[in-house]
């Protein structure tokens, strides 16, 4: 069978198989996850067309990925690399690079969230700088009105991060950053797609990173990506994204010719990784991010559901909200129970588990409460009296495009089933 034969007949029965797919969902019976497969025929079908191409690594589609994506955030240029966690370890290489002039230094001081995902916080750590970690909302989003005095001397960056889809207020944190002249670096990896003032976030700062592993909004199954208008930071990133090498770079053949005893193919400039992505991961980018709007308006549907039918139990639980002028984008949807509730967390979560909804905390809760913090150089602004309460009070459930109006429904159902129970008592 010939190549082009065989791909045909292959994408036919892949599509096939995806259409013959049935979901039906059983209360108490169909488990409804934290998160569902995003991807359907589409992309299988184009990353086996690389995978008998036989050029499986770094190519095309991961390039033609970056573009889609710079252009959906309305950015000038986007990095993919192998993970989120990847896209902040390599923004934070390239800001303390001997190369750039102005750069963060060793024991310099980033500014970040004490609420957030793990992988923030370590390659602040990495680089050799310091986390000063600030209290956050019951949005979950950093204290701004704490930022400002937390700043110091030594203080050269903020690293906001938009947690759980919802934007944080990235105006004000510009504002305080140009007057102090910080750098700032957006964690967007949850919340690509989310906006303030009709802007994409992520695109406020110096740089900004996403996540498209398999539970987020889109997935390339493992990904993630780095935005910037810089082109110095740029061409830095590319570099610090494969070992170092020039093979990517804009200037590549005057680099080469300056030296030109080194074979150009194996010529190293800077320090680097192998952050790589592959063309799988590509293939799978270039057709989700066609499905991205649609998976953010059943999000957004499904949300608005919620906090409609459980407003009335305001006076026990602390529910998200919108607001005004920004696109929420509803990577989950968390809760708070307030510490006056007549139920703990633990008693809702276990009660929404035996009913087949998965929950979990709120990403790494309190970093300072976590064990790792042992190993962590780092300062903490104020008291963190909210990140302590969403420690132990807080969870979320899912919320993808795979929740209807019946899951929808019976998830409200059970959390009113059991605060009524408890108020009754």
């Amino acid at each position: 069978m010939l190549k082009g034969e065989a791909i045909e007949s292959i994408s036919r029965i892949v599509m096939e198989y995806f259409k013959a797919q049935k979901f039906e969902f059983i209360p108490g019976k169909t488990k409804i996850p934290l998160q569902w497969p995003s991807y359907g025929y589409e992309e299988v079908n184009e990353a086996i067309e690389s995978l008998l191409s036989t050029w499986v690594t770094m190519g095309k589609k991961v390039n033609a990925f970056e573009n889609i994506f710079a252009n959906y955030l309305g950015a000038k240029y986007a990095t993919m690399v192998n993970s989120g966690s990847s896209a902040n370890l390599a923004v934070l290489t390239a800001l303390t690079n001997p190369s750039l002039r102005d750069r963060i230094k060793k024991g310099d001081e980033i500014i970040t969230p004490t609420v957030t995902w793990a992988t923030t916080v370590y390659p602040i750590v990495n680089v050799g700088a310091k986390p000063v970690f600030v209290d956050v909302g019951f949005d979950y989003n950093i204290d701004v009105d704490k930022i400002e005095s937390s700043i110091t001397e030594k203080t050269s960056a903020i690293m906001p991060v938009h947690l759980l889809g919802n934007p944080c207020d990235i105006k004000r944190i510009m504002e305080i950053a140009e007057e102090h002249d910080l750098f700032v670096i957006e964690d967007n990896c949850e919340s690509y797609g989310a906006e303030v003032d009709g802007r994409k976030v992520g695109t406020f700062g110096d740089v900004g990173t996403s996540s498209f592993f398999i539970s987020h909004h889109i997935t390339t199954i493992e990904g993630g990506m780095v935005n910037t208008d810089d082109e110095e930071l740029f061409e830095l990133l590319k570099q610090i994204r494969v070992f170092g090498w020039i093979r990517d770079l804009k200037e590549r053949e005057a680099i080469a010719k300056k030296y030109s005893n080194i074979d150009p193919r194996f010529l190293f400039i800077n320090m680097g990784f192998n952050l790589r992505p592959t063309e799988i991961q590509g293939a799978f980018g270039m057709h989700q991010m066609k499905k991205l709007d649609d998976f953010i308006k059943i999000r957004k549907d499904n949300a608005e559901y919620w906090n409609k039918r459980l407003e009335e139990f305001s006076d026990y639980l602390i529910l998200p909200k919108e607001r005004l002028g920004t696109r929420h984008v509803w990577f989950c949807y968390p809760i708070t129970v307030k510490p006056s509730a007549p139920f703990k967390r633990k008693e809702l979560t276990d009660f929404l588990e035996s009913r087949k909804i998965e929950t979990r905390p709120i990403q790494s809760g309190n970093m300072v409460e976590q064990p790792v913090s042992e190993f962590l150089d780092y300062k903490v602004f104020g008291e963190l009296k909210n990140s302590k309460i969403i420690m132990t009070n807080s969870f979320f459930f899912g919320n993808h495009q795979r929740i209807g109006e019946t899951e929808r429904e019976y998830v409200a159902d059970s959390i009113e089933e059991f605060i009524k129970q408890k108020v009754r008592r």
